[in-house]
């Protein structure tokens, strides 16, 4: 059976990290599932370009997941933050030792304000380090931490993505993928 990964959108997300996580997800042989966090499943992204997901993040809660990978954008980062259902839907995968991915604003606006990196190390996009909680900074492309993993921003995406294929799947996996996508050539 397939890894099953959820990627929750909002009005403002980071469209490139949103499409670029799950398209690598995809090739790395995950069943990707998008849910909206509003009250339609059509979202306008970051640059304006519209976004659809599979279903309401309602219709996501009964459901077990592998990963939950959430991308940025600040303002969708903000509305995902204001989320009761995913952030409860955090709380319970982190605590269950299951996967949890962040990128980009995220780390920040919506993990920091819910108090749920203690005992975390993250990165996240630079210019939101300070709201992290002190001492769980790195300044690197892509931080593992237990069961978390977050990256910096737009350009991390693809890096991101690839260390989210070999969490699921293995390195060898990951290093397939990213060799049939041409990276390091």
């Amino acid at each position: 059976m397939k890894p099953k990964v959820l990627i929750p959108i909002a009005q403002g997300t980071e469209e490139m990290e949103m499409v670029t996580l799950a398209d690598i997800l995809v090739r790395g042989g995950a069943q990707v599932v998008v849910a909206s966090v509003e009250t339609q499943v059509q979202v306008v992204a970051s640059r304006g370009l519209k976004l659809t997901a599979d279903f309401l993040l309602q219709d996501a809660l009964e459901s077990s997941w592998d990963l939950i990978l959430l991308p940025g954008g600040t303002e969708g980062a903000e509305r995902l933050s204001e989320s009761a259902d995913l952030v409860g839907l955090l709380q319970g995968q982190l605590q269950s030792g299951r996967l949890v991915g962040a990128i980009c604003a995220v780390p920040a606006l919506v993990l920091a304000k819910h108090g749920l990196l203690t005992g975390y190390q993250a990165t996240c996009y630079p210019s939101f380090q300070a709201q992290l909680p002190e001492g769980c900074y790195v300044d690197a492309k892509v931080v593992s931490s237990r069961n978390l993993h977050t990256s910096q921003g737009p350009a991390t995406a693809l890096m991101f993505g690839l260390k989210c294929v070999a969490l699921l799947f293995g390195a060898e996996r990951a290093d397939e993928v990213g060799k049939g996508m041409l990276v390091g050539a």
